[in-house]
C-alpha cells in the first residue's frame, strides 16, 4: 500500500500594525476598491505607529509570525504630529537587535502609507508576502509550544 503524502505549500503568517488615521484607512480603501492583497496578512489597528512597542514585534515572532510590517502616516503628516518620527527611530534600533538575534532584516518592514494610497497598501502587502514566502518559515524566535496546537 502506497502512503499518500500531503504537498502543502508554505503560506506565511504576516502581522501588520497599521495606524488608525492613515494606513488602516489605506487598507480600507484597498478593500473597498477591490484591490487584492493576501488574506494571510493579519491587520492590527493601532492609534499611531509610535504605539507599536518593539516587544509587540518580538511577541508576534514568538507567537508564530513569519513577518511583521508596521505601516504609518508619512513623516510630517502624523495625526499626533511627531509619532512616526519616534517609530522610525525605534525601528532602526529594533533592526540592529533583530540582526543580533539572527532574524533576517527583511522579515520586518516599515512603510508609510496614507489614507489615499489604497493601491500602494495593496502593492506593499503583496510585495512583503512575496519576500517572506521566499525567506521561508521563521524558526528563530518561534515558541515551539505555539506550533503544537496546529
Amino acid at each position: 500500500m502506497q502512503e499518500v503524502t500531503e504537498n502543502k505549500e508554505f503560506t506565511p503568517n504576516i502581522v501588520a500594525f497599521c495606524c488608525n488615521w492613515c494606513s488602516y484607512a489605506g487598507a480600507d480603501l484597498a478593500g473597498s476598491s477591490r484591490m487584492t492583497y493576501p488574506a494571510n496578512v493579519k491587520i492590527i489597528r493601532v492609534p499611531c505607529s509610535c504605539r507599536v512597542n518593539p516587544t509587540f514585534i518580538l511577541k508576534a515572532y514568538q507567537q508564530g509570525a513569519d513577518g511583521v510590517i508596521i505601516c504609518g502616516c508619512h513623516p510630517g503628516d502624523c495625526h499626533y504630529v511627531t509619532g512616526n518620527y519616534y517609530t522610525r527611530r525605534r525601528i532602526a534600533l529594533l533592526f540592529s537587535m533583530l540582526n543580533y538575534m539572527g532574524i533576517e532584516k527583511e522579515r520586518t518592514r516599515l512603510e508609510w502609507v496614507s489614507a489615499a494610497e489604497g493601491q500602494k497598501f495593496s502593492a506593499v502587502m503583496n510585495d512583503f508576502v512575496k519576500t517572506i514566502t521566499e525567506l521561508g518559515e521563521n524558526k528563530r524566535l518561534t515558541d515551539l509550544r505555539v506550533k503544537e496546537g496546529e
